[in-house]
Order: structure tokens, then sequence, then C-alpha cells
């Protein structure tokens, strides 16, 4: 079972907790100059950084406007280009960075050239998604993985805290997928590989997994275009219901096929030995479908999953 992180292991709602600065700037500085480059930006870490900036976004003084999928932004700003996003932005463009690890997502900000500062970001673990992993070991899911594009020490601290079997951080939307092809080609065993996510950059894991689960409430319409199951409530938990669900469907079916194939054998003897009355045959037909029926309708009673 292969995890993305934010918006389905967390919650997505992103609160700035550090603002460092450098190179004569201000932590001011810093954090306006993230506003500007994210202000057109919809993504979670984005309107984090908008909430935090009080002050007015004057969307004129913005020369130029450039996304960077899985890097960050850029922008020209009163003839200086200014970066936002992660450190492969920063090495993209040769700029040099602070050597340290950071707790925190970070995104890291360059003015002309050069490093200006980073503003570090906080994301909260649902409530259910830990006892979610626990379920799912107990379930027989025998490897539990989180992708994220967050840095190697947070995405640690995430494992840590959820008890996760690996973690895969720094990813670009890209990398993704190659992961999971690498999880299929190492999997020796004749299990299935299922992702759940809901993010766009998330469609095309989801289209490759063996079963993709995307989680429907806040998730784009793209991840829920190329999922199999769709979890309206946003709730991981929802997804160790699924997987009861679906074995207790599959016991039902088997139980009907089994009994329905052992019942018109029966008749089916017996009508060539001439022991099988009219009646007998109509009861080996319909009424065998109609108690597999309503055997059927045992599937409906989800209480206790």
């Amino acid at each position: 079972m292969v995890f993305d992180k934010t918006g389905t292991l967390t919650r997505g709602i992103f609160e700035v907790v550090r603002i460092e600065s450098c190179s004569g700037y201000a932590r001011e500085d810093v954090l306006e100059f993230a506003a500007y480059a994210e202000s057109r930006s919809n993504h979670p870490i984005a309107a984090s950084i908008q909430k935090k900036y009080t002050g007015e976004i004057d969307h004129k003084r913005i020369e130029e406007y450039e996304e960077l999928p899985g890097h960050g932004v850029r922008i020209r700003m009163a003839g200086k280009e200014i970066l936002a996003g992660n450190a492969k932005l920063l090495i993209l463009n040769r700029i040099s960075l602070e050597n340290r690890d950071f707790d925190e997502t970070v995104v890291h900000v360059a003015v002309g050239g050069q490093y200006a500062g980073s503003i570090e970001i906080s994301d909260t673990v649902k409530e259910d998604s830990a006892s979610t992993l626990r379920a799912l070991k107990s379930l027989g899911i025998v490897k539990t993985v989180m992708l994220t594009g967050d840095t190697k020490a947070a995405a640690e601290r995430f494992r840590k805290e959820l008890d996760l079997d690996e973690v895969y951080a720094e990813l670009l939307p890209a990398d993704k997928v190659e992961i999971m092809e690498t999880l299929a080609a190492n999997d020796s065993s004749s299990g299935k590989i299922a992702f759940v996510g809901d993010g766009i950059n998330d469609a095309p894991v989801l289209a490759r997994a063996d079963i993709g689960i995307a989680m429907g409430g806040l998730g784009s319409d793209a991840a829920i275009e190329a999922s199999d199951v769709v979890i309206m409530t946003d709730e991981p938990s929802k997804v160790v219901t699924a997987i009861k669900i679906a074995r207790r469907t599959r016991k039902i079916v088997t139980q009907n096929i089994i009994f329905v194939l052992a019942v018109k054998g029966i008749f089916l003897g017996l009508g060539a030995f001439g022991a099988a009355s009219m009646w007998e045959a109509v009861f080996a037909d319909v009424g065998v479908a109609v108690l597999a029926v309503f055997n059927s309708m045992r599937a409906m009673n989800t209480k206790g999953l």
C-alpha cells in the first residue's frame, strides 16, 4: 500500500512556523518575496505563505510569472528575478544555499541570483492516519510506503510518527511513477500494489497502480478520474473499511458459487437417474437463485467493519 503524503496522510493545511533570512535581507523581505511569487498559485503551501503575509499584493508589480512543476515559481518584479521553491529549483539555477537539514517542508527564496532565505512550513497528520496503518498491517498488508516531495528530514519524521516501512522523499511527479515501477518489479509475491492519493500530480501513479484509491473530498478531478475507488470523506481509515467490505463481498460470492453449483450438481445427478421431479428441478433453478440473492443481501450489512 503506497500513500501520497499531503492531503492523504496529512491534513494538507499548512502553517508557516519559521522564517530565516540572509544576504542582508530581513525576514519580512523574504516573506514578501515569497508571497508575491506564490500569489497566483492555489497550492496549499502557497496559501499558507499568503496567509502569513499581512500586506496587500499588488499584482501590477509582477512583470513575469512562471510555474515550474515539481520545483516552484519564478517571477520578475522591479527588474529582479525572484525564485521560490525547493532545493532542486536553486540547484537548477546554480544558486548555493545553506547546507543543513530542515525538519519541515521548506520553501527557499532567491533574489537576483542570490539566496535570500527560507520559509519552513508545517503540516499535521490526520487523526486516523496512524491507526489506519496499524489496521492495514493487521489485515495482512505486507508493506506500507509513503511518497512525498518533502525533504528527507521531514519525510523521516513522518515515517517514525506513522511507523511506515519505507519513505521516498524529494520526488517530482514523474519520480513517483518510477518508484511505483520499481516497487512492482521488486515484488516477488503475487499480491497487488495499491496507491492512495489526492492531487493532480497523483493521476499518473493512480493509473499505474493495480488499485488506485483517490481521496475524493478535496481531491482533483484528474485523480478521481484515474482511480478505481473514491473515498468521499478523505479519511484514510475508509481504506481499511473498503478492504473489509471487499473481502466480505468476495466471501459471500464464493459461498453463492459453491452453493449453487453443489445443489445443481446434486439435482442434475438425480435427474439423470430419473429421481428428480419437476418441482425439485424448479427449486434447483429458481429457488437456488432466490436463496443466493438473499445471501448476497448480507453484504449490505457493514456494521462492525
